[in-house]
């Protein structure tokens, strides 16, 4: 914090001399100088312009001395100017209110220079100590919320990456097994049908007992089905590894190095992730995705950090929605259905990510602070007030990107993310 040389100081007598005088003295020393001559006239000053110090007489016409420290005082803007009483007034009393108001110290009438100066320099002082230590409170504080946030960001972010990935890995043992032997399941069937079909033109009349399986079992019917079930079983197996596929997208760690990812890669194995979430259920019909991705290249960037950005976003929007779906019939919310939209593009420099919902939306007062550390609308138990604080920090520290969000109460929400295209491969 830096400071003026010598602070601006405001002296307020409604005796001219006084002032005169005092003036004159803090000029001299090259303190910077104004006056009021009661008040009012001095509440009127430090509304247009704050200084740093204060020299208050007490017994002054209209507003005296004590009444302006009590209303200094009670004004959050004002109340840590320092306030230094001027008065002939020696008894214990009149000293013990005027600090009890808040002044700082006192200078009796008539008043000595060398010792005007003396306190006026000890305070200046204190008030630059009191600020320098204010500031290093507040730095650290901010430091040590974005330790604490940087902390939860990785151990969700690891915890979700061990997760998915653990799943993945036992997905892919007996989906290998699966899609592996349908080939061969196939073939098999294949052999056995020839070989039917070779005993059927030599033994044109295999007898009763025969034929009566056959019609039992509907051979015909069997023909035609099981390759369908066969292909039906192969169609599952390679939906099960895209789907493993993308988890193993979705819990990739990242480097102290930025890597080469496919955004579209990464907020539809995102959608993978939420997709139970994203199913009708008694309350609630299914919550329509809409994707309208443009032809956008490979960008370096931290992967599962930008996962966890999508994650958390599109997390708040079903919750967002799922709590809007509270108190309305089925049939109402059927006729109006909920969607959420994911686009990409190129802006200039750009890479662009917008992700927006027709859910209820948010008021200024919520909109102006969803960022900051610790702040939920949502009930205890259920938001910690960190997610979204990750979600600026990962966007505007790691990925020098900007976001910015959208929303009009009962509209929908929108999210805009932008990361520099000069990592684009």
């Amino acid at each position: 914090m830096a400071y003026s040389a010598q602070p601006f100081i405001l002296a307020v007598d409604d005796n001219s001399n006084n002032l005169s005088v005092l003036s004159q003295t803090l000029k001299t020393a090259g303190y910077k100088v104004r006056i009021a001559v009661d008040g009012e006239d001095a509440l009127s000053q430090i509304a247009r312009a704050q200084p740093e110090l204060i020299l208050l007489d007490v017994q002054m016409p209209k507003i005296d001395g004590f009444e302006t420290c009590r209303r200094l005082q009670a004004n959050p803007e004002t109340a840590g100017i320092p306030v230094i009483f001027m008065t002939a007034l020696a008894d214990a009393a009149s000293r013990v209110k005027g600090l009890s108001l808040g002044a700082v110290d006192y200078i009796a009438k008539p008043f000595d220079q060398a010792e005007v100066l003396a306190r006026v320099k000890v305070h200046w002082r204190l008030k630059q100590l009191t600020d320098m230590l204010d500031q290093q409170v507040r730095d650290r504080t901010q430091s040590l919320q974005q330790a604490q946030v940087h902390l939860v960001q990785q151990e969700k972010l690891s915890a979700l990456g061990e997760l998915v990935a653990g799943v993945a890995h036992e997905i892919n043992n007996p989906v290998g097994c699966i899609v592996g032997n349908v080939g061969s399941v196939q073939r098999y069937f294949s052999d056995l049908i020839g070989l039917i079909d070779l005993y059927r033109n030599t033994f044109p009349k295999p007898g009763e007992e025969i034929e009566a399986e056959i019609e039992e079992i509907d051979l015909t019917y069997i023909r035609e089905d099981f390759p369908k079930m066969i292909q039906a079983m192969k169609d599952g197996g390679d939906r099960i590894k895209a789907i493993s596929h993308s988890l193993r997208s979705f819990s990739r760690s990242d480097t102290d190095a930025q890597q080469l990812f496919n955004l579209h890669e990464g907020l539809d194995s995102t959608l993978l992730i939420l997709r139970h979430r994203l199913k009708g259920n008694d309350q609630r019909p299914d919550i329509g995705i809409v994707t309208q991705y443009d032809d956008i290249h490979e960008i370096r960037c931290f992967p599962g950090q930008l996962n966890q950005v999508f994650m958390n976003i599109l997390a708040n929007a079903i919750d967002a929605i799922e709590e809007m779906s509270q108190g309305h019939s089925f049939a109402e919310i059927k006729a109006n259905p909920h969607w959420i939209r994911l686009q990409t593009g190129l802006e200039d420099s750009w890479v662009v990510v917008t992700i927006s919902d027709n859910g209820p939306g948010m008021s200024e007062a919520v909109k102006a602070r969803i960022f900051d550390h610790l702040f939920t609308t949502k009930p205890v138990g259920k938001g910690t007030g960190i997610g979204l604080a990750i979600v600026h920090q990962i966007i505007i520290e790691k990925h020098q990107g900007t976001i910015e969000v959208r929303s009009t109460p009962g509209i929908g929400t929108q999210f805009t993310i932008r990361l520099p295209v000069a990592g684009v491969a």
